[in-house]
């Protein structure tokens, strides 16, 4: 049984990407600060919903606490005699495995994740950090984010990076996909067209690099040719700044996240 504690825009996301993915909605639990709203969700989607977290806990193989951080102390403290069999997720910004330590049992196992807004459409990258060892135990939180996108295992210390340049970087790129389009509009094509052309070459090229052995920069040379357009357009982007200022927005926002920690 898979447990969320708080089922908001991000945690809809994941329990109907399970759905999708197969897994019946009857062995989903659900619980909300406000009843009628996990009733409503449950509706929709014939998921379960606990009568209280600690039912949840109890019921639960897996944990998903995804409430804002301000409140995960609380629900940990209601919870912790009930779920020290269950693999507990965290999908709380800024809410560092040690700070939840304090509220839990000393084996409870935990898991810190970090979606992106891209699980709405089934295409997050996720990072997940565990504070345990076990392949196994973790497969199936592995499988609940894969469910709507790409996963990560990654140390939580590099969790800022993490976050600039798969949480911040979204708004970095629909920023980048509204200049194309501008500069297409400045000669004659209209904004929707030149944002959906964008995108979609936004997108192609990212798929091409996904699928593709190459790095980065060597499948930016191969668009190139001598002479081209392309190079031009590239030696001007890199004379305006382009790469310093790309590297100067995901340190500002990693410097961000160590202020708000």
């Amino acid at each position: 049984m898979i447990g969320f504690i708080g089922i908001g825009h991000l945690a809809g996301s994941i329990a109907r990407g399970l759905i999708e993915a197969g897994t019946p909605a009857d062995s989903i639990l659900v619980t909300a600060h406000h009843r009628s709203t996990a009733e409503a969700f449950a509706a929709q989607t014939g998921v379960l919903v606990a009568h209280s977290n600690t039912d949840l806990a109890e019921r639960s193989d897996i944990i998903v606490l995804a409430v804002p951080p301000k409140t995960v102390p609380g629900v940990l403290d209601e919870i912790r005699a009930a779920a020290p069999h269950a693999v507990l997720v965290s999908t709380a910004a800024g809410v560092s495995i040690a700070s939840m330590a304090g509220h839990l049992e000393p084996s409870q196992r935990v898991v810190r994740s970090l979606p992106n807004v891209a699980a709405s459409v089934r295409q997050s990258m996720t990072a997940l950090a565990p504070n345990f060892d076990d392949a196994a135990a973790l497969a199936p939180v592995r499988e609940l984010f894969e469910a709507v996108g790409a996963v990560e295992v990654v140390p939580e210390s590099q969790f800022a990076a993490f976050s600039a340049i798969a949480g911040c970087s979204p708004a970095f790129t629909f920023t980048y996909i509204d200049a194309l389009a501008r500069a297409a509009v400045k000669h004659g094509m209209t904004k929707k067209v030149a944002t959906r052309v964008a995108a979609q070459a936004v997108l192609g090229a990212s798929t091409m690099l996904m699928q593709s052995d190459a790095s980065a920069a060597d499948l930016a040379d191969t668009v190139q040719s001598p002479g081209g357009s392309t190079v031009a357009g590239v030696v001007a982007l890199e004379q305006a700044g382009f790469g310093a200022a790309t590297v100067a927005g995901v340190e500002a926002s990693i410097k961000r996240d160590g202020e708000l920690a």
